[in-house]
């Protein structure tokens, strides 16, 4: 790994606001930390403030050269995967954690009457039933705190319950049904009881369905304060619910997704093992790009599974997100390794389709964190202005792109990138007005000439290089606008797709010469003009989109001159739609208050063009 400084603000400005686990990394790649957070941003921001950091902490920031993130559906799974790497990888900055014997559970007495829920750590030597291992004492209190608030079961000891004569604070708040001084009969507190070792277990469903039909009775029998209570409930169930997409089903599987852009490719490998997330990883294999990801991975099974990875490690289902090449005999050599049947697919449903989203979502996190790194977009720039044959450094990149749907809703983007990544703030976008629909040359035109007669009163900066996403016809009109507007001192670049379409085959033409640039499929030049090419793509894609969908949902009343927003309200509340004002005589508009024959006739007219 690097030896420079981490440069935290790059990393901060792209990192994921979703809850996940955070692993820190120092120079030689041995994990320093592992962390979760409900919101990564904000968690990881906490490390780099400006004062208020401990010894302990600072002494760690400094030590930070690199971090990597798993993004996870909820805090609760970041919580689990964080105390799994924990547990594996011992990183000399966390708590060291205990054998599993001290993990905590959550222990029901059964010698009472009125049974207690309580956590529990260590030897499990009273009387009753123990749930779990949780990994951390603030899962075991989170879950009680549900209980409480849900069934009402008491949590107090049982010095504590025997003495009372009259209900405590927890009652009061409707935290506890008060079995201390019989205010509950036996038999509805053993219900509670039940149901809460259902929701314990899991079986959040089953309770919901049990109270939802015994509200339903109640309220039959006219019993609606017991029936009220019971909604409660359900309501509070469905909205503490956690669908856990890993935790709560069976099986030892390997997933992996396989994302590809701009040069960089990220395999996220998620690791289930008896239902329950264990860990996941990042690896960015270097590929030609001209391999198709079925080929990737593919490669990369064969190398991870076959050569470094231990065969006792190997589940007996790998999930793909692309088939690999040679399925078939693949598996066989796995089989061979695990010493057991190893079946890959692709195809999957439920819980299975929830884990390679997931999958997905961290492979695509992992290659814009790749892209956005300032060191790699550093590096670009030197190879691009290398390729290009510049004496001084590439400091600006500006490229446009054109998007319509057949004509409609015409727009033009323009992205910006320095040598820190994309300059979001300095994007623009162009309404393409006044020329005749699909004609991209006129769009391209106007986009560009009304970017630098902006820039010829003072406004923004000049790029170093203008990269037109286009063939030579697109890349001529832009020579033209900066003949016209006598810009110099810019380079023309035009960026057009192959005969074949795909990463890798990309046509580059020279402004002026028009002479074609040939680059390696693996050229990082290349890889950055791809990257610029497809944020202008994105951007204009957008764009065009939400000019389309306002177009598409504006009255048509808003463009009849004379008729204001007054007026619209006033016609549609009197017609009640614009159906009836489309049927409505001269005579009938010139009813509506505001309305003259003048402006009837003007609206009839252009409502029945």
């Amino acid at each position: 790994m690097s030896e420079e400084p981490f440069d935290h603000d790059t990393f901060l400005k792209h990192a994921s606001t979703r809850p996940g686990v955070y692993r820190m990394l120092d120079a030689k790649g041995d994990t320093l930390y592992v962390g979760k957070a409900k919101n990564l941003k904000k968690r990881l921001s906490n490390y780099f403030r400006g004062s208020g950091l401990d010894n302990k902490t600072l002494a760690l920031v400094n030590k930070i050269q690199h971090i990597e993130t798993t993004l996870t559906h909820s805090e609760t799974e970041a919580l689990l995967l964080e105390q799994n790497l924990i547990k594996d990888e011992r990183p000399p900055y966390n708590i060291v954690l205990r054998d599993d014997k001290s993990y905590p559970y959550i222990f029901l007495s059964s010698k009472d009457s009125y049974p207690r829920f309580a956590l529990h750590r260590g030897a499990q030597k009273e009387a009753g039933s123990y749930f779990g291992p949780f990994p951390s004492a603030g899962a075991v209190r989170e879950s009680l705190a549900i209980l409480q608030k849900v069934f009402r079961v008491r949590q107090c000891e049982d010095s504590y319950f025997r003495n009372r004569t009259r209900p405590c604070l927890q009652y009061q708040i409707k935290r506890c049904s008060g079995p201390c001084v019989n205010l509950t009969t036996a038999e509805d507190y053993a219900e509670d009881v039940r149901h809460s070792v259902l929701f314990i277990e899991g079986r959040n469903e089953q309770v919901t369905q049990e109270l939802a039909e015994r509200m339903e009775k109640l309220a039959a029998e006219l019993r609606f304060e017991e029936a009220a209570r019971l909604r409660d409930q359900v309501k509070d169930l469905r909205l503490i619910q956690e669908r856990q997409y890993v935790a709560g089903e069976k099986g030892d599987v390997d997933l992996l997704a396989l994302c590809e852009s701009a040069g960089v490719v990220c395999v996220h490998l998620m690791l289930i093992r008896a239902g329950r997330l264990l860990g996941s990883r990042n690896f960015y294999p270097r590929y030609s790009l001209e391999d198709s990801p079925e080929e990737q991975l593919h490669a990369f099974i064969a190398r991870y599974y076959l050569i470094e990875q231990n065969q006792f490690s190997l589940p007996r289902e790998l999930i793909c997100d692309h088939e690999p090449s040679e399925r078939e005999e693949l598996e066989a050599a796995l089989a061979v390794v695990a010493g057991h049947k190893i079946a890959i697919t692709s195809r999957v449903r439920g819980h299975r389709l929830k884990w390679l989203e997931l999958a997905r979502t961290n492979a695509s996190h992992g290659v814009e964190s790749k892209l956005n790194s300032k060191q790699q977009t550093l590096k670009r720039f030197n190879h691009l202005g290398a390729a290009l044959g510049l004496d001084k450094p590439l400091l600006r990149l500006e490229c446009f792109d054109i998007s319509h749907s057949q004509g409609e809703a015409t727009v033009a983007s323009c992205v910006v990138f320095d040598q820190n990544g994309p300059l979001k703030a300095d994007y623009r976008r162009f309404n393409i007005e006044g020329i005749q629909a699909g004609d991209d040359y006129a769009a391209m035109q106007q986009a560009l000439r009304r970017r630098f007669l902006r820039l010829q009163k003072g406004e923004g900066k000049l790029p170093d290089l203008l990269v037109i996403d286009g063939g030579k016809g697109q890349l001529a009109q832009a020579e033209t606008i900066l003949a016209e507007l006598q810009v110099q001192n810019v380079l023309l670049l035009g960026i057009a797709k192959g005969i074949s379409r795909r990463a890798g085959q990309e046509t580059l033409i020279l402004g002026g010469s028009h002479r074609e640039l040939a680059l390696p499929v693996e050229s990082p030049a290349l890889h950055l003009l791809q990257h610029i090419r497809d944020e202008a793509h994105r951007f204009a894609i957008t764009a065009h989109r939400q000019r389309r969908g306002k177009a598409r949902t504006r009255s048509a009343l808003e463009k009849i001159p004379g008729v204001g927003p007054k007026k619209r309200r006033d016609l549609l509340r009197h017609f009640g739609g614009q159906q009836e004002i489309r049927r409505a005589s001269v005579e009938d508009l010139q009813r509506v208050n505001g309305i003259s024959k003048q402006l009837a006739e003007v609206i009839y007219e252009h409502l029945h063009r």
